[in-house]
């Protein structure tokens, strides 16, 4: 059986390297994950990569060298321990592909928050608050409407804080 190593690719050219590699006759996994990004004012789902610059390949060096990896277009170098390629764990590469695209995964993508939605606040200034969500505020913030003093206040708070009922 052959190993499994990790490959350091030039930024932005990790699928150029797997394409060369896997013509090669080299087996090759680049993990991505769909994100939520905010696209002309909407949330859409994208695909990242879950490790930026890094490709996994796997390849027996009796038959195919090193620096033939190595020089691959795309390719930097392998992740190393001083001069011996570092192997990584096969458990590893099976847990990654098991997980890269569950249905969990969608399941989050599809639990989005929508405005209207009563949500709970967990952390931060306003903790133990009920609130209604109102709308998206970039990535990482939401803008919410809670009720102070019999009025509804429009507030902006981490997205990480806010759990929906």
């Amino acid at each position: 059986m052959n190993s499994w190593y990790l490959l350091y690719c030039k930024r932005s050219e990790q699928q150029r390297a797997e394409q060369h590699l896997k013509r090669q006759g080299i087996d090759c996994y680049y993990p991505q994950v769909t994100v939520e990004k905010i696209r002309r004012g909407k949330r859409t789902p994208q695909l990242e990569p879950l490790f930026p610059n890094y490709v996994f390949a796997s390849f027996d060096p009796e038959k195919i060298a090193y620096t033939t990896v190595r020089s691959t277009r795309g390719v930097v170098d392998f992740v190393r321990h001083g001069a011996v390629p570092c192997t990584v764990p096969f458990d590893l590469i099976l847990s990654l592909m098991a997980h890269e695209d569950s249905d969990e995964q969608r399941e989050q993508l599809n639990d989005m928050l929508k405005p209207g939605d009563q949500i709970e606040v967990l952390g931060g200034q306003f903790e133990g608050s009920d609130a209604i969500y109102k709308e998206a505020d970039g990535e990482m913030r939401s803008i919410l409407l809670i009720k102070l003093l019999n009025r509804q206040v429009e507030v902006t708070t981490e997205n990480s804080v806010l759990r929906k009922k």
